[in-house]
């Protein structure tokens, strides 16, 4: 309770001292800012070298009414007036060739030039206006997202294991002190934000209460419970899942407001002594927890055409395991688990196809 009461204070400090700032998402871009200018200079430089040769080639066609010599900075300047269509009329072609090369080559070239020009214009000027406001936007009306607090190497697989599950990255907010860790949840087109996931503010930016759920790991235990409690003090309602690795927190983590905690030691403990009784077994238990493997575990609300029916005729055609009724936990071998009631929260095995699985058509329940 001593460290609870700590981290308590610890976050009172921090709401003392905050000050309120608002970071837009981000969402990854195909080609960096720069590169893409780079890019759009060099086309454009190509293309006008192209017409610098093509005239140097050609220059007994051009006639110079100043001194009656084509130079090749006459020639430079020439193409540079006729790209720009600024055309003085001092130097000009007079042979047909030279009229043919001017229209069939250099028009084109002028046409490209200038949408190159004016698509960069809109990309800097515009798009990526719009895209900050589009972002800004997004932000404002997020609602039924996940939020994933911490991008260490739980929170990393943990946004793998949900993309593979089919989630949405667009509907994944990613919010880590790191911009190389983010820069890989960007890539993956997961929105993202860099801040301090134990501040009021950063949180609200993502509008946390309205989000679908909350899932934390931010590397140390009592960073995850501050973190925990300004989540829950901001998102009364949100299911919130943790990862702690000292079993002394994880009564601590309860009772800052998490809905699950996950002790990821104890669990390698367990998959170490089910691999003392059978070498199949761990792989098993690996098996459920993944999306990649022949079966998995799933959480549900049993649907209207359930009630009545007992545990092992689920229209999933699934594995029953438990049920929780009224607070209370009922297994398949109980005899409450004979007859299934509306609103039961059901616990079972289906098979998984080519990544998704048998129940997906069901709806599910992340909370217990």
């Amino acid at each position: 309770m001593t460290l609870l009461g700590d981290i308590t204070k610890a976050r009172a400090k921090r709401i003392k001292a905050s000050n309120p700032v608002q970071t837009p998402l981000r969402r990854a871009v195909q080609i960096p800012v720069w590169g893409d200018l780079f890019i759009r200079i060099g086309l454009a430089l190509s293309l006008i070298t192209l017409v610098i040769l093509i005239h140097w080639w050609d220059r007994e066609g051009l006639v110079d009414n100043l001194d009656g010599d084509v130079s090749f900075l006459d020639v430079v300047y020439f193409t540079m007036i006729s790209i720009t269509t600024t055309g003085f009329g001092d130097i000009a072609p007079i042979s047909d060739r030279a009229r043919l090369v001017e229209a069939v080559i250099v028009t084109p070239v002028r046409f490209a030039v200038l949408f190159i020009f004016v698509g960069t214009a809109y990309n800097f000027l515009i798009k990526r206006t719009w895209e900050k406001w589009r972002m800004t936007r997004i932000q404002e009306h997020l609602c039924g997202h996940i939020v994933v607090l911490g991008y260490g190497v739980s929170g990393s697989e943990t946004v793998a294991e949900l993309i593979e599950r089919s989630t949405d990255p667009s509907s994944i907010v990613v919010i880590d002190p790191s911009e190389e860790r983010l820069a890989e949840a960007e890539r993956l087109g997961c929105n993202v934000m860099v801040g301090d996931a134990t501040r009021d503010e950063t949180l609200k930016a993502v509008r946390i209460e309205e989000a679908e759920n909350v899932l934390i790991s931010a590397g140390r235990d009592d960073t995850t419970i501050l973190i925990t409690l300004t989540a829950r003090s901001l998102a009364p309602n949100v299911p919130i899942s943790v990862v702690v690795r000292a079993d002394d927190n994880e009564m601590l983590a309860r009772q800052a407001g998490a809905n699950n905690v996950i002790n990821p030691v104890r669990f390698t403990g367990l998959l170490l002594a089910g691999s003392a009784k059978g070498e199949h077994i761990a792989e098993y238990l690996a098996d459920l927890a993944s999306i990649s493997g022949r079966v998995q575990l799933i959480e549900r609300i049993v649907d209207a055409e359930e009630a009545g029916r007992p545990i092992s005729e689920l229209s999933t055609g699934g594995r029953g395991l438990r049920v929780y009724r009224g607070g209370k936990v009922l297994g398949f071998w109980e005899d409450e688990c004979s007859i299934l009631q509306a609103g039961d929260v059901l616990v079972e095995i289906i098979p998984t196809v080519n990544g998704s699985t048998q129940g997906d058509g069901h709806d599910r329940d992340d909370t217990e």
